[in-house]
């Protein structure tokens, strides 16, 4: 995504602090890819994808979304019903398919962001991102199961016998955490949350004219 004949000061870091089951966080995520590509900027903007477990201690089997909606949220069918409705639409709009089914399941993130920390060592993270949004809200896959992980692995073209080793290693595990508390240690309490050069930040799904404002002002526009 990078072009080397920008200079280092001219390029725009951006964090994005989210987690693969969150609808907002690639809902946000559209938007500023959108506000990005309006600007013309995508030479000079370098993202890297930052972990946060919305549900750290979801057990192994994971949970039914509808009442890990009601449990947490407080939210009811017909509540939960309009929610899916609003994100499925502000996706479309965007080209992203929510496909929520019954019987869904809320799962644990951890492996997916231990995956993700080992693809950004191989310049794959982004790409390796999208595919889990996609995996989970489009293709009713269990982004918790190893095996649907190294498949997303290898489809973005890393190495699967080396993912899987990265998936059982105890430091590399221990480092995640230290990342995750890291960020919450900075403020950091709820997905998305956009930061700018390490400076600003943004939480929540911004609409795209919110982003391009803040874009214009870094890139001098």
């Amino acid at each position: 995504m990078m072009n080397d004949d920008i200079k280092i000061s001219d390029r725009i870091k951006i964090d994005i602090v989210s987690d693969v089951v969150c609808p907002w966080c690639i809902v946000g995520y559209k938007h500023l890819e959108a506000a990005i590509n309006e600007l013309g900027l995508q030479d000079r903007v370098e993202i890297e994808w930052q972990p946060f477990e919305l549900n750290p201690d979801m057990p192994e089997q994971g949970e039914d979304l509808r009442a890990h909606v009601l449990r947490k949220y407080g939210a009811k069918r017909e509540d939960s019903d309009k929610a899916r409705d609003n994100i499925s639409a502000l996706g479309a709009e965007y080209g992203f398919k929510f496909d929520y089914f019954e019987g869904m399941k809320m799962v644990n993130t951890r492996d997916a962001h231990l995956l993700l920390d080992f693809a950004h060592l191989h310049g794959l993270q982004h790409q390796l991102k999208q595919r889990l949004f996609a995996a989970f809200f489009s293709e009713h896959r269990d982004v918790s199961d190893r095996a649907v992980l190294l498949a997303e692995a290898r489809s973005v073209g890393l190495d699967t016998a080396a993912a899987a080793l990265a998936l059982d290693d105890s430091k590399r595990r221990s480092d995640l955490l230290k990342q995750e508390s890291y960020w919450q240690q900075q403020g950091i309490s709820g997905v998305p949350t956009v930061i700018f050069n390490r400076n600003s930040a943004m939480t929540g799904a911004h609409p795209q004219s919110a982003y391009k404002e803040v874009l214009e002002e870094l890139a001098g526009l």
